[in-house]
């Protein structure tokens, strides 16, 4: 049996709080987010929008499932760190291959368990996301340089981790059955499940870098381009920007979500900010302003498209509407062009994990690249 290993985390503000480690050992920073999902950590923890960041889970019970083979979202685990209230000490589920300790520990994922998620939560709601760090051996007998170093770490605004979460590698996922369309898929941080959802349909998929060219993309003879999720300050992906404008005046279909969503926003000239806490879990409502549905959604985004003074707004690539806002905060959830076949939501209609309430959006994306083709 593993010795007890005293950690502590710290907040930017001074907030601490004493633990026990799991996983790997060392130091972590990153920005404290909490995510409100009760399953999925798997997911949650192989997500690419995760990089950069610590994730608290706000379910007090985490890892009874362990981890396998199939459900994993990437090539890795991207989080800095990871907060529980309470580990899991038995594996219970017959297609686990592994605890999610040492998966953590294989990905130099540093974890504490034992604090008060709750109380943590609920400091992070009232103050905002904010820089934290997780100190393994250690009890916090230097509190005051454990708070320096975390006013030291860089922060969220203005990062970039494009480059480091593209795929390295381009790579197709072939359609299932009959092709019907053919799509260029820009790997911003994206998860397995999406090109998995489009091939379902009959899409063939092509998986690129984040620098790649719009006449590389083009070469590829797309019938529409999607832009995935991803970490990181949007106002930062100027080349992504540059691609979905090349798209936009070449009258491409276009599909984005999430980070996709938000270079959507800042190709048609509208603004981005860093939201006070951001939206993460398997459960916010979203209201479809057109149909004037509700749909229970993932979100995994710190960062939103600043709504213009009216809902419907004109671009230099033709008429534009909000098409979505979040029921909770009345933040922008999704954005629609009149006189194109472009469109994005802020959250993840792939449901790895999460509700299937918007499974229908590869369905629009595949009928609108229809009508290109």
């Amino acid at each position: 049996m593993k010795s007890v290993i005293p950690s502590i985390l710290v907040l930017e503000d001074g907030y601490s709080l004493v633990g026990k480690g799991f996983g790997a050992s060392g130091k972590a920073f990153g920005e404290a987010v909490f995510s409100t999902g009760m399953t999925g950590y798997q997911e949650t923890l192989t997500d690419p929008s995760y990089c950069g960041q610590i994730v608290v889970m706000t379910a007090p019970h985490i890892g009874n499932t362990g981890v396998n083979q199939e459900d994993g979202e990437s090539r890795r685990m991207w989080p800095s760190g990871f907060v529980v209230r309470e580990l899991s000490r038995v594996v219970s589920n017959w297609r686990a291959s592994g605890t999610l300790a040492d998966e953590l520990e294989t990905n130099g994922i540093v974890g504490i368990e034992g604090v008060d998620t709750r109380a943590l939560t609920r400091h992070l709601r009232d103050r905002g996301a904010m820089r934290m760090g997780i100190f393994s051996h250690s009890k916090g007998e230097n509190l005051a340089e454990l708070i320096e170093a975390v006013n030291h770490s860089p922060v969220m605004l203005g990062a970039s981790f494009t480059e480091q979460v593209t795929t390295p590698e381009n790579y197709v996922i072939p359609a299932l059955g009959e092709k019907r369309a053919t799509c260029v898929a820009l790997d911003l941080g994206i998860k397995s499940m999406t090109p998995q959802r489009m091939s379902e349909r009959g899409i063939e998929v092509h998986v690129v870098k984040a620098n790649t060219s719009w006449e590389e993309i083009q070469e590829l003879k797309p019938d529409g381009v999607f832009l995935s999720n991803g970490p990181g300050d949007p106002a930062t992906a100027v080349g992504a920007i540059a691609i979905v404008q090349q798209a936009l005046e070449a009258k491409m279909p276009l599909f984005g979500i999430c980070f996709g969503n938000q270079i959507l926003g800042r190709a048609l000239g509208l603004e981005t900010y860093k939201m006070q806490y951001g939206h993460r879990g398997i459960n916010q409502p979203v209201k479809d302003l057109t149909t004037g549905k509700v749909e229970i959604t993932a979100h995994n985004h710190g960062f939103a498209v600043r709504a213009p003074e009216s809902l419907e707004f004109d671009t230099a690539f033709g008429r534009a509407r909000i098409s979505h806002i979040c029921l909770n905060d009345n933040v922008v959830e999704g954005i629609e062009l009149l006189d194109q076949n472009a469109f994005s939501v802020q959250y993840h209609p792939e449901a790895a994990a999460g509700p299937h309430d918007s499974d229908y959006l590869f369905d629009r994306f595949l009928e609108k690249m229809g009508a290109h083709a």
